[in-house]
């Protein structure tokens, strides 16, 4: 749709400004929770191609190459083009945005805005497409109370929101943001693990993932401590006591560890 044929329409509650992963994931989860009415969003992003697709994946949603002007807006751009994309968006008169790129800081991202103009960081992750996400939050200096229950509102719709100091929200991408990545590494491992002991690949898919989805349940609804739920499964001496052991002995805990801190480095040095 044309940009000028867009703006003689009542504005949009809200602006998704990339339609990438993230931005898809999260422009399908908000329709799907029931956010608003297509009419009401509205998505912008340069590539005719990806244009053509979200046309088709959402019909009512108002798709443009150019941002155009909204209540508010989600930012969902790479790192790298982010500061240029706000310029225009405070061009088109948008006063309040909700970023989702990883490692730039507010105070950065509320410099390329008119003074005044209110920023919320946060850091969903790719289950948000099934409603099933979780996020980090944080508000920048301009942002006040309403404005972080107007973002919270957003994203609440497509998961689980934990508000928090801006200066966590690294941990909170090598925490959650990745996180969706390593279960899915070890889903793929187990499900090959599987396939080696002779059970068929379909067989073996069902087993892990049917586990993943029980085992989180348990320590969704019981509130009991991972390691006590470990510690339940295994007796002494038996088959999961000697998995464990392997596990431990090939460092496996430390690995975890080690590439959440990697991830959350990474998250900084995007930021400098």
């Amino acid at each position: 749709m044309d940009p000028l044929v867009a703006s003689q329409r009542m504005a949009p509650k809200l602006l998704v400004v990339g339609g990438g992963k993230m931005g898809s994931a999260l422009l399908t989860g908000l329709l799907a929770g029931g956010w608003a009415p297509a009419g009401d969003v509205a998505v912008s992003d340069p590539d005719p191609g990806q244009r053509k697709r979200l046309t088709e994946a959402h019909p009512g949603v108002v798709v443009v190459d150019a941002p155009i002007a909204a209540d508010g807006a989600l930012l969902a751009v790479k790192p790298d083009v982010a500061e240029s994309v706000l310029r225009t968006l405070s061009a088109v008169g948008i006063t309040r945005v909700l970023s989702i790129v990883a490692g730039l800081s507010s105070a950065r991202l509320e410099a390329a805005l008119q003074p005044g103009d209110v920023v919320i960081r946060a850091m969903p992750n790719t289950p948000s497409l099934i409603g099933a996400g979780v996020a980090g939050l944080s508000g920048g200096s301009a942002a006040t109370a309403a404005d972080l229950d107007w973002a919270e509102g957003i994203l609440a719709s497509v998961g689980t929101v934990v508000r928090i100091p801006e200066r966590h929200l690294d941990a909170v991408t090598g925490i959650s943001g990745s996180g969706p990545a390593y279960i899915f590494l070890v889903a793929e491992a187990m499900i090959e693990a599987g396939v080696s002991a002779g059970l068929t690949r379909e067989i073996s898919h069902q087993l892990v993932v049917g586990t993943m989805l029980g085992s989180a349940r348990m320590m969704a609804e019981t509130g009991d401590d991972p390691a006590e739920l470990r510690a339940a499964v295994t007796s002494p001496g038996g088959t999961t006591a000697a998995a464990l052991r392997t596990l431990e002995f090939k460092a496996v805990r430390s690995a975890f560890i080690e590439a959440v801190a990697a991830a959350t480095e990474r998250s900084k040095q995007l930021g400098r």
